[in-house]
Order: structure tokens, then sequence, then C-alpha cells
């Protein structure tokens, strides 16, 4: 897909990212997550990220991400893929290159790995990895990957592939700098854990649309929550937050890597076996599975009738 076209395709609609699928020995289980992506595929989600932050791209090997990436082209039919990318800039060009031999449409730059780095490394860091390949990138502005508008001008200037910017800093002021001055070179997307909490202030940035993570279990309801957030149906998206994304929040919040824990347990809880999360991060415990089931049966029970 030529970057452009990838683009268009992020600013066309809701985008999430699927879980990836463990077998009980901890290795990647192809069968169960091409089940997965094909059913999210159909939904309204014109781009699916495979290998991405809630797909653990933090715990693959480099090797493990290209196959994921095959797996995801082989069951999401017309639905664009997105592979994450990441760690140091070497490391980061190998994978960048691998993925697109594997067929990804685009690639998403996740945060280097460990240490804070100055504007001008962040910026040689950007350009090789864009300059290494052919289709787009986003890159995603958190943690100690923070690109300032200047630098990102300077990136847009010389890589025509870099395509998006995605946010997961919630420093609105930023992201409106940055969508001011880069107007609709960019695609901007908004990142942040559980990201319809923030997707109203978002939206007032400029950033029209975001990754979700419940979409991966309560697919019919992330759709509807984000054509109600576009139609400005205020009244609706208060609804739907109180009834379900503030009590998933709430359960979210029970423990560290929850935002990644709980969104698997929710697609185990749908009849999918994607295993448990790798370590460092740790399963949602029996109480907090059975919250969560609670949380979404009448979702269950809406979607089968």
């Amino acid at each position: 897909m030529h970057p452009q076209d990838i683009k268009t395709a992020l600013g066309s609609g809701l985008l999430s990212f699927p879980v990836t699928h463990f077998d009980t020995s901890g290795a990647f289980a192809k069968d169960s997550y091409q089940r997965h992506v094909e059913w999210l595929s159909g939904y309204d989600a014109p781009v699916l990220f495979a290998a991405g932050g809630t797909g653990e791209f933090f715990s693959l090997t480099p090797n493990e991400i290209p196959d994921i990436v095959r797996a995801a082209k082989e069951a999401a039919g017309n639905t664009a893929i997105v592979s994450g990318c990441g760690y140091g800039t070497e490391i980061a060009v190998d994978i960048a290159r691998s993925v697109e031999k594997a067929g990804a449409d685009g690639i998403l730059l996740l945060p280097h790995y460990l240490i804070d780095a100055p504007q001008a490394g962040l910026y040689h860091h950007v350009k090789r990895v864009c300059q290494s390949v052919g289709i787009g990138v986003m890159v995603y502005n958190r943690d100690n990957s923070i690109l300032q508008p200047d630098t990102l001008a300077r990136l847009c200037d010389e890589c025509p592939n870099l395509v998006g910017f995605k946010d997961g800093t919630g420093d609105i002021g930023l992201v409106r700098h940055v969508s001011a001055k880069m107007g609709d070179r960019l695609t901007y997307l908004g990142g942040m854990p559980t990201a319809e909490l923030f997707a109203e202030a978002y939206l007032g940035a400029g950033f029209t649309t975001y990754s979700s993570a419940v979409f991966n279990f309560v697919p019919a309801l992330a759709v509807e929550f984000y054509k109600a957030l576009r139609a400005g149906e205020r009244s609706k998206c208060e609804r739907i937050l109180n009834e379900f994304f503030y009590p998933f929040m709430a359960i979210r919040n029970r423990g560290k890597g929850y935002a990644v824990a709980a969104i698997k347990a929710g697609v185990r809880l749908i009849g999918f076996d994607a295993g448990a999360v790798r370590s460092p991060l740790c399963d949602l415990s029996a109480e907090e599975e059975g919250m969560l089931e609670a949380l979404i049966a009448p979702y269950q029970r809406q979607k089968a009738a």
C-alpha cells in the first residue's frame, strides 16, 4: 500500500490493535490469532495494528513479528495491517524491513528502549527508520520518545513516507501545537490507554480517530461509541462512558499492565483462545475476570440478538 493510501485509511475510521495469541507453551498461536483477526475485520475498522502495544510488542522477539504480520495479512481480507516497530535504531530498522517484506501496509514506530534522548537523536532515529522502507510510518509520541513540533516538521520535510502522528502523552497543549503546525500533512491518532476516555478532548485538538483496545472483544460497542463521537451525540457518548468505559477503567486500574491484560482477558471471555499474557505482565485474578465478564455480558447478549 502506498504511504498516502495508508494515511487515508488511518483517517477514515476507528482503529484497533488485536492482541497476540499464545498457546500453553507461550508460543505464537497462529490459528487462534487468525480467527480473531478475521472476526475483527468484519467490523468497521479500516486498519488493524499487528504486534502493537496491545499485541505485546514489548515481549515479542524481532523474529516473531514478521510471522505475526503475515498471519494478520492472510486473515484480514481487505483490512490494512500496520506493524509495530521499535527498540534502538538498528533493531528498529531491521524490524521495519522485515515487516515490509512480510506484507505490512505501514509501521507504527513505538518508543525506543529505556533511555531518554535529545531531539537531535530522536530526529535521526525516526529518519533512519523512515528511509529504510517504502511503506508509511506513524510515530508514537509517548514516554521517553516525545517529538517536539519543530522536530516533527523537519522529519516531515525529509521523509515523505512519514504519514501519521499518534499521541499517548495526554498533553493536549502539545498535540494541538503539533496538529496546528502540521495541518493535513499528517493523520492524527489518539493513543492513550482506553482511548475512548480521552476521545472528545482529542477530537477538539484535531485528532479525528484513535485506536480502540476494547474493539478486541466488544467491537460493536466500540464502533457505536466512535460513530456517536463523530456525530456529536454527546449524551450517547456519556451514557456509554458511564455504563461501560468508566467501570472498565476501574478494573483496568486494579493492576499494573492491566491496560493489556484486561483486553486479553476480554478476548478469552468471548470465546477466543488467546492464551495468557507474557511476563513481565500478569493476567487478571479470577475475581477480576469475573468482574469483567459481568461488565461485558450485556454487550454479548446484544451481539447475539
